[in-house]
């Protein structure tokens, strides 16, 4: 977090929390709990103080503190820009969040974009946008980049669209894209929240977006709507097992190809592929991925609710 966010206000708390911090560095992540909660105890209010407490609590084995820790954090932000709830849920170890909190993705973001592109490619070895460009052949017409964050898609798909736009969340990343030169138009949208319009896409594209989002069941149903007639969907997921949606260590969500396959026949496509990759590293360990394309749409609901033959 910013150091906005995690200071406390109180210069001796701060420099109590600088120790903990030292503490944990050397692995004695107990005593870096305990020093917080005396710390805390100066600071009742101080969110991002809970948070550490939380997360030292939990690496000493300590889940029940660890636990109260994190439940703190939420009352005290309740927009849970610290995504202490789905800390809460790697705990309970039955993940409840359909999604991650939205102000934990904008923040997280807001914070990384200004190194994002070098730290995604150069040090993690990211190459899902060129997979992505290369699953979907030809010209692409009308696009829509979901989740797009700096450009990196934009790049490339750059030459094959007739029109790009983009979406994200965090404000960060679209100056970032916005410097590329690269859409046509960039707006600010959380992707957990879109609602249907008149606006139509001939490719509608999401590289590693999903893993904020876990259910895929709305945005589908979005999408479906979304695309004209002949439209193509394609996407990047971490691989995850047969039908389940899972919340990873990571705070990332996995998707399992039988999740995605039956999700995606349930929408109408006719043509689902799934194509397993290494789309990055992770703490120098490859993360198994799925390239996903959809087309062939046979149906979408409008407004109405009746169906419609779309190809």
């Amino acid at each position: 977090m910013s150091s906005v966010l995690s200071s406390s206000g109180d210069l001796s708390a701060d420099r109590r929390y600088q120790f903990a911090q030292s503490l944990a560095g050397a692995g004695d992540y107990a005593a870096a709990a305990d020093l917080m909660v005396e710390t805390l105890a100066r600071v009742p209010g101080w969110a991002a103080g809970w948070m550490a407490l939380g997360d030292w609590a939990e690496a000493a084995g300590r889940d029940e503190q660890a636990a109260g820790a994190f439940g703190r954090v939420l009352v005290l932000d309740a927009a849970d820009r610290f995504g202490a709830g789905l800390r809460l849920d790697l705990l309970r170890r039955v993940p409840v969040a359909e999604a991650m909190p939205a102000a934990f993705v904008e923040t997280l973001f807001d914070q990384y974009a200004p190194r994002f592109d070098t730290s995604l490619t150069e040090k993690l070895r990211y190459r899902g946008p060129d997979l992505l460009a290369a699953a979907v052949s030809g010209p692409l017409g009308r696009v829509l980049d979901l989740g797009c964050g700096t450009g990196l898609m934009g790049q490339a798909i750059a030459g094959r669209c007739e029109r790009l736009e983009g979406w994200d969340i965090s404000a960060g990343m679209l100056d970032q894209a916005r410097a590329k030169g690269l859409y046509d138009r960039l707006e600010k949208r959380d992707l957990a929240r879109l609602e249907h319009g008149a606006a139509r896409w001939d490719t509608i594209l999401a590289a590693d977006v999903f893993i904020y989002l876990g259910a895929l069941e709305r945005i589908t149903a979005w999408v479906v709507h979304a695309l004209a007639p002949g439209g193509r969907f394609a996407f990047t997921v971490e691989a995850g097992e047969g039908a389940d949606v899972t919340l990873q260590p990571s705070r990332r969500y996995a998707h399992g190809a039988d999740y995605l396959r039956m999700l995606m026949a349930d929408a109408g496509f006719g043509a689902v592929h799934l194509e397993t990759a290494i789309l990055r590293q992770d703490r120098g360990a490859p993360i198994m991925s799925y390239i996903v394309t959809c087309s062939g749409l046979r149906r979408a609901t409008d407004q109405t609710g009746e169906e419609a033959e779309l190809a």
